[in-house]
């Protein structure tokens, strides 16, 4: 495996984005019923899913790899007694974690950032236990990949077909799966895919999450979309491995 993450990330982005509350919430609600024991997250950046899972798991390990970011967690998760944070890459800390002995591995935006993305998602395999879950939240449509991509070290954005095969060759079960933010695929397209934007716009991010996750979720709930700007898949490691 290689990763192209910057070890001194300085952050803006992601700053930006955790002040999307409506988006963040909407993810790991998704994500709620398949939360729980001993839960890894791999990149876990300054904290965002973390403070809306801590309540849900009994133990949390938080893997990122750029130390100014973590620096960056609140002290909520730093000072909580549940909660490790681990200064390395995937590639760095997934040899030192025994086999079978996570509950939940949960990644947010983090997959693309992997070369060799189906070494990584074999290495989760094996530290997983039977029964296990595979949270994962992904940028789709490769059509949408632009500069912005390139500039957070992206490797590639996901269609749904050949995430499903490349998970499920990793030897996962898939469990639920589908497209994600079908309002988004428009704007992200003009505005960074023709546009060439390279940042996020704090007040543009800020009125999409007010106004159109919302309405777009609701939309969601009721009818799958055939495509979306993202995609989100819970796997399982099956409780006997063919």
């Amino acid at each position: 495996m290689s990763s192209s993450v910057n070890m001194e990330y300085e952050g803006r982005d992601l700053e930006v984005l955790a002040q999307l509350p409506n988006y963040y919430d909407w993810i790991v609600d998704t994500f709620r019923p398949w939360l729980g024991g001993h839960t890894l997250e791999i990149g876990s950046g300054i904290g965002t899913v973390a403070t809306r899972i801590i309540d849900n798991v009994e133990r949390l390990d938080l893997v990122e790899p750029s130390a100014n970011l973590a620096k960056l967690m609140p002290q909520v998760l730093k000072a909580n007694p549940k909660v490790s944070v681990i200064t390395k890459t995937l590639e760095q800390c997934l040899p030192q974690i025994e086999d079978e002995s996570c509950d939940t591995v949960i990644m947010v935006n983090v997959l693309e950032h992997i070369e060799d993305d189906r070494a990584a998602l074999i290495g989760l395999h094996r530290i997983l236990k039977p029964g296990g879950r595979l949270l994962l939240f992904v940028p789709a449509l490769q059509f949408l990949f632009s500069e912005i991509d390139r500039m957070h070290g992206h490797f590639r954005r996901y269609h749904i077909g050949p995430l499903n095969s490349l998970v499920q060759k990793s030897g996962f079960s898939i469990l639920n799966q589908r497209y994600f933010d079908l309002a988004g695929v428009l704007p992200w397209w003009l505005i960074f895919t023709v546009g060439n934007r390279t940042n996020f716009n704090p007040k543009n991010a800020g009125i999409y999450d007010q106004y159109a996750v919302p309405a777009t979720r609701v939309f969601e709930n009721m009818i799958s979309p055939p495509f979306g700007k993202n995609i989100i898949l819970i796997a399982e490691r099956p409780l006997a491995d063919v």
